[in-house]
Order: C-alpha cells, then sequence, then structure tokens
C-alpha cells in the first residue's frame, strides 16, 4: 500500500499569546493536565509579546498595548495560581484520621506537595498584584480594552480587594500545616 507524503505544517509556539492559547481546562483535571497547563502558563511568562496585530485584544495605539501588556501577565499570573491551587487539591486531606495511622508518611509526603504549591501560588499571587496595579494607574483610568473586559474585571476585584488569593492560600496554608501537625502527632505503634 502507498501512501501520498503531504508536507506537514508544524504550529511553532514562540509568542506569550501562543503559549496562551495552548493552555485548556479539561473537564476532569488530572495531575498531568494540571501540570501541562502550568508548564504552558510559565512558557507564556518567558516569552515575548507578539505583534500588536496578533494580540488578544485590538491595539489601537501605545497606551492600549502597554495596558493590554500589563493585563496579559497579570491574568496569566492568576491563572498559573489557580492551576497549582488544582494541583494542591488533588494531594490535599482535610483531616488525620487515627486509622491513617500505617499511610502518615504518605499522607505527610502529599501534604507537603500541597504547602509547596500554595507557596508557589502566593510568589503568583505576588506577580499578579504587580501587573494589576500597573493597569490600574491613573494613566489607564477612562481607558477599556472591551475586547478582554474579563481581565479588566480581574483587575477592579484586585483594586478593591474582592479578589484575594493571599488571603485563601494562607488560610489553606494555615489549615494544611494544622493537618500535618495532627498527622504528625498520630503515634503508629499504637493502631
Amino acid at each position: 500500500m502507498l501512501v501520498a507524503a503531504l508536507p506537514s505544517f508544524a504550529y511553532v509556539a514562540k509568542y506569550k499569546e501562543d503559549f496562551y492559547r495552548l493552555f485548556h481546562v479539561h473537564y476532569q483535571q488530572y495531575p498531568d493536565d494540571v501540570m501541562e497547563n502550568i508548564y504552558w502558563l510559565e512558557k507564556a511568562v518567558a516569552a515575548d509579546f507578539a505583534n500588536p496585530l496578533y494580540a488578544a485584544a485590538k491595539i489601537n495605539d501605545e497606551r492600549d498595548w502597554e495596558k493590554y501588556r500589563y493585563l496579559f501577565m497579570m491574568h496569566v499570573n492568576l491563572k498559573i495560581i489557580e492551576q497549582y491551587m488544582r494541583l494542591g487539591c488533588t494531594y490535599d486531606h482535610a483531616v488525620a484520621h487515627f486509622y491513617d495511622a500505617p499511610w502518615k508518611d504518605i499522607y505527610l509526603d502529599q501534604l507537603q506537595k500541597t504547602k509547596s504549591c500554595y507557596e508557589t501560588g502566593l510568589y503568583y499571587w505576588r506577580e499578579a498584584k504587580l501587573w494589576a496595579e500597573k493597569a490600574n494607574t491613573s494613566a489607564f483610568r477612562f481607558l477599556w480594552l472591551s475586547d478582554i473586559q474579563q481581565w479588566e474585571d480581574e483587575r477592579e476585584r484586585i483594586s478593591t480587594g474582592k479578589l484575594d488569593y493571599e488571603k485563601i492560600l494562607t488560610r489553606e496554608l494555615a489549615r494544611v500545616q494544622g493537618v500535618i501537625d495532627a498527622f504528625a502527632a498520630i503515634e503508629s505503634r499504637k493502631y
């Protein structure tokens, strides 16, 4: 059987917008899917911006372009936080039961992973807040990029304090530390 070889065209992800397009949320979020999304989003953070012609919003002038870049970076950092929180939930345990004593070491290891994910989320929250502050200066007060209204809404929620991942992550870290302490207090020999 002969098969004709047709030229194939590869899609090369080179710019922030390209890597962001590779980010997608699955119906079922398995750890590998979440780690893949984290990979693409972190690549988006590190890459260069594409030409304004290929931006995710219509760019009319240099002020639009500047605000777009700030909003893009803020939004990508927020998505990274969400992914790290999902990854942390995979390994999280709400309560340390006495009958979990035989698997205490496994649970402690998983809880350390959860803690690490939430701490990483705090790093990206500081980045997101920084970019939100840059997009919220008086120079952009009456400039709205309507194509990315969701990003504008996120910026506004951050500036008013309605979106505060630091509060959420700090609360979760304290809870996880409490569960770690409870597991550490369980005596394996008595079970």
